[in-house]
């Protein structure tokens, strides 16, 4: 028999799951409480003891022995809970920080009060601050209660400190404690949205459109079904998406018979959004870096019933490599998640400042590689939207403004009607004044999730070269192949002299290399050099068809780095090699050794 089939089989078990959430969430308020001593929140508020004195512990002593046994059985049903008792001391109370007057015990609704207030002085500082307590005073407080209230990290709060003013910070953290509404979007090409609105309606939906920006939204406020298993749904007249995630299809705004490229693809909402818009024509292609994510997309792909997508498996970084010219290009770049912690509450504590510095180097890589995928001279495109369910700088417009420094792209009205504009300025950093064409989106503001928004316009298919090159800047004007034959003939040493100006102005004298035969070899480098300038007479003697040293050094330097600047397809030139023996007419040692051993043989006789 089983364990819990067998009566005789008496195992403890440990607490549930609720238990262990309850635990997990008492420890993690406890990190915020020093010296270890707090009391415990939980819904047990009257079971707690508020107060110390002795009077009131003799009064508890002196109870009905009833009472003691309900306190016994209250006690026990806490455990079972999975609360954590904590050691509170019996003469010692708690005191919060910033409340020396009066103690307090650790009341949500005392922190929350506190919050409020705190906010108040802030925004009014000069007339409501207590004499002797300086700003930071008040702002240190305030981080403490909003990490022990909302349950963030210090690092979170002090980034949507910086980038909210404090008026709307507790609205924003307000808004990510409640669930964002269910919104569904119609599948235009299989059904209308007012069919299927009526359709849901007679199965017990409540719903409403989404809104005027959208024309297939709705959202669900309840349901006597499940919104995931309609009949409707299985056949694929609607999906199931966030209000963010048809922002930037939107702006993307395909057409009909394009080539659009989604990068991101998974799970496949996006992706059918715009095959939606293209009606099933032209193609798109569905990349994600996961291949296990692509089921989905597959998935969702086949209910909704596109026919013009392929789907491929790549690493966003390297795709240009495996093909590119596409008229349009979705980029919905993986990131930190700060605009869903209503998903996933799991974000306010586990982001640090190298999980965002992660993902902001992942992005600008994406983004470079998308902007090299997109056809700039493609008819009705070349438009790349890039955006981002996060809401830092560093995720955003400092990704964008990288792009515009690095790739010959501009940005354009995303052609969304609300939204707030993108930062230009955000602390000591600046950025390009066209960034507040990008569009921002809150969840205190719009009632959907945290969204940014940004779309560029490609101009060119050159890849910027970088400015630190400055031989290309200072290149002197090339001579004409006929003049530059003669000061090789006639006057060597001049030639000579132009290597060493070259040289100093840190550039090298492009050679006359395009009026050579085919399979022809440059004169100027090679075994042959010596006989050649024998032939045009530049040296009477043998011994000054050798160039000095310095010349030599020179004429290495100057192939070298005429080498980038040549044609990919010209022959190679051979390598420079020391001159033969015979060629310099040197004697050699052997031979010098002899003619000594015969003069020597000579003067004896």
């Amino acid at each position: 028999m089983g364990r819990k089939l067998d009566p005789t089989n008496k195992v403890k078990r440990g607490p549930g799951r609720k238990a262990r959430k309850q635990k997990g969430a008492e420890t993690e308020l406890a990190k915020f409480i020093p010296d270890g001593k707090y009391y415990l929140v939980t819904l047990f508020k009257d079971v707690l003891p508020t107060e110390s004195d002795d009077d009131d512990d003799e009064e508890e002593e002196e109870e009905d022995d009833d009472d003691d046994e309900e306190g016994e059985k209250s006690d026990a049903d806490m455990d079972e809970e999975g609360t954590v008792q904590a050691n509170i001391d019996e003469e010692e109370t708690f005191k919060l920080p910033g409340a020396e007057e009066g103690i307090i015990p650790l009341d949500l609704k005392t922190i929350h009060q506190r919050i409020k207030d705190n906010i108040d002085v802030l925004c009014n500082f000069s007339s409501k601050r207590e004499e002797g307590k300086a700003r930071a005073d008040y702002m240190s407080l305030l981080k403490q209660d909003l990490c022990t209230y909302y349950s963030y990290n210090d690092f979170l709060i002090e980034k949507l400190i910086d980038l909210f003013p404090l008026s709307e910070l507790v609205d924003f953290l307000e808004a990510n404690e409640i669930p964002r509404p269910v919104t569904i979007r119609t599948n235009t090409l299989k059904t209308r949205r007012r069919d299927l609105a009526q359709a849901l309606i007679n199965r017990g939906v409540n719903l409403d459109p989404l809104g005027k920006w959208s024309k297939v939204g709705l959202v669900i406020y309840d349901s006597s079904v499940p919104i995931g298993a309609t009949p409707e749904y299985l056949a694929g007249h609607y999906m199931l998406q966030g209000a963010s995630s048809f922002l930037p299809v939107m702006a993307l705004s395909p057409q009909e018979g394009e080539l659009v490229l989604d990068m991101s693809s998974a799970p496949g909402g996006k992706t059918t959004y715009i095959a939606q818009l293209m009606r099933n024509t032209g193609v798109i292609v569905a990349n994600d870096a996961n291949a296990d994510r692509l089921k989905s997309v597959v998935g969702n792909i086949h209910r909704l019933g596109v026919t013009n997508t392929v789907v491929s498996n790549y690493d966003g970084r390297q795709f240009p490599k495996v093909m590119g010219g596409f008229d349009r290009v979705l980029l919905d770049a993986p990131c930190s998640g700060t605009g869903v912690i209503a998903k996933d509450p799991a974000v306010k504590t586990s982001k640090d400042e190298a999980d965002i510095n992660r993902s902001a180097h992942l992005q600008k890589e994406l983004i470079l590689s998308a902007i090299d995928s997109v056809n700039a001279d493609s008819p009705s495109g070349g438009y790349l939207v890039y955006c981002t369910c996060s809401i830092t700088v560093e995720e955003n417009e400092w990704v964008v403004d990288y792009a515009l420094k690095k790739r010959n792209v501009k940005l354009v009205p995303t052609g969304l009607d609300f939204g707030k504009e993108g930062f230009t300025r955000f602390r000591e950093r600046r950025f390009h004044p066209s960034l507040k064409l990008t569009r921002r989106f809150y969840p205190h503001s719009h009632n959907m999730d945290g969204f940014f928004v940004a779309k560029l316009k490609k101009f060119s298919n050159v890849i910027p070269a970088a400015p630190t090159q400055k031989a290309v800047a200072t290149d002197p004007p090339e001579k004409k192949p006929s003049e530059s034959l003669k000061t090789k003939k006639t006057v060597p040493q001049q030639a000579g002299g132009l290597k060493q100006m070259s040289k100093a102005n840190g550039t090298a004298v492009k050679k006359a290399t395009n009026i050579q035969q085919k399979g022809k070899k440059d004169p100027s480098i090679g075994p042959k050099k010596a006989k050649i300038a024998k032939l045009d007479g530049a040296a009477a003697k043998g011994g000054n068809a050798k160039k000095p040293a310095a010349e030599k050094t020179d004429e290495i330097q100057a192939s070298k780095a005429g080498k980038n600047k040549g044609s990919p397809f010209e022959k190679k030139k051979p390598k420079q090699r020391k001159t033969h023996m015979k060629a310099k007419k040197r004697m050699g040692k052997n031979k010098f050794r002899k003619l000594t051993n015969m003069l020597k043989k000579c003067e004896k006789k």
